[in-house]
């Protein structure tokens, strides 16, 4: 089996996976954990090397901590990030601590400022006592290898973050109807680039509702599109093996879109544009 490929993650030195586990889809459940141990246990055989989580997704930091105590000798392979979306410090130390005793590890790979979408959200981070304190020393101390931030709602709010935090890479959409809409592919990755900062690429299937067969829109194309972007990798939430062989096989195979099969997947996407925006808020 041929191994996924890589791309340089930003200016951290770190060649990572171009495809990784998303923490939802059958990991954004309870209950479930025979069926997302598969999936785990699948991403990580098929060698996806980029496992994504959340203290928001249900029990998905609960599943992969089953993992790793089970695959111990795993953890200097595969990259292992959480998010905190509390704004203040304190709240931030708290879920930290809290992800790690789940995950049943020492240390994250990359921690994230989670789904920051308004002003008032910048300001409390940033503020006296705000999250960025908790991140910046996680960092410092080496509790987190790399900080980041995540957003799906303005690309203004995390233009801010990237210009002006000390961050080490952002997560944010990229699908084609960002192609469409404008301002996360065609400005917020330039600036992360300019400044050596890593682009995680999510939201690539559109949570499922993108996937049109009729209309010749399979996960294939849609994961095709999303690596075609200038990122570092790409996050999908799986809920079978089969799912994580889809995601696996793009990061072997995948061929980079023709401008001509971009401007096609495009133009399927331009009527609907706002009734798919659904994770944007107001476009």
């Amino acid at each position: 089996m041929a191994e996924i490929r890589t791309r340089p993650f930003g200016k951290s030195g770190l060649d990572l996976t171009v495809v990784g586990l998303g923490g939802e889809g059958i990991l954004r459940t309870f209950g479930e954990e025979a069926r997302a141990a598969e999936v785990i246990e699948e991403a990580a055989l098929q060698g996806i090397g980029y496992f994504d989580t959340a203290p928001a997704y249900s029990g998905s930091e609960g599943y992969y901590g089953t993992f790793w105590r089970s695959h111990p000798e795993l953890r200097d392979r595969i990259f292992q990030t959480s998010k905190s979306a509390s704004r203040t410090a304190r709240g931030a130390r708290v879920d930290l601590d809290r992800t790690l005793k789940t995950l049943g590890i020492d240390g994250l790979d990359l921690w994230q400022i989670h789904d920051v979408r308004t002003r008032q959200d910048l300001r409390e981070i940033e503020g006296p006592g705000g999250a960025l304190e908790a991140f910046i020393d996680a960092k410092e101390v080496g509790i987190t290898k790399l900080i980041g931030v995540s957003g799906h709602h303005d690309p203004a709010i995390v233009n801010y973050a990237v210009q002006n935090w000390p961050v080490d890479s952002i997560l944010i959409p990229v699908n084609p109807l960002e192609g469409v809409i404008g301002g996360f592919l065609d400005g917020t990755i330039a600036a992360a680039k300019e400044r050596g900062i890593a682009v995680i690429g999510m939201k690539v299937l559109g949570g499922s509702h993108y996937l049109n067969p009729k209309a010749g829109i399979g996960p294939d194309l849609l994961l095709r599109y999303a690596l075609t972007q200038e990122v570092s990798l790409i996050i999908a939430g799986c809920s079978t093996p089969d799912e994580v062989r889809i995601l696996s096989d793009a990061g072997r195979d995948a061929e980079p879109l023709s401008g001509e099969e971009e401007e096609r997947l495009l133009a399927l996407f331009r009527p609907y544009a706002r009734r798919l925006a659904f994770y944007r808020g107001v476009v």
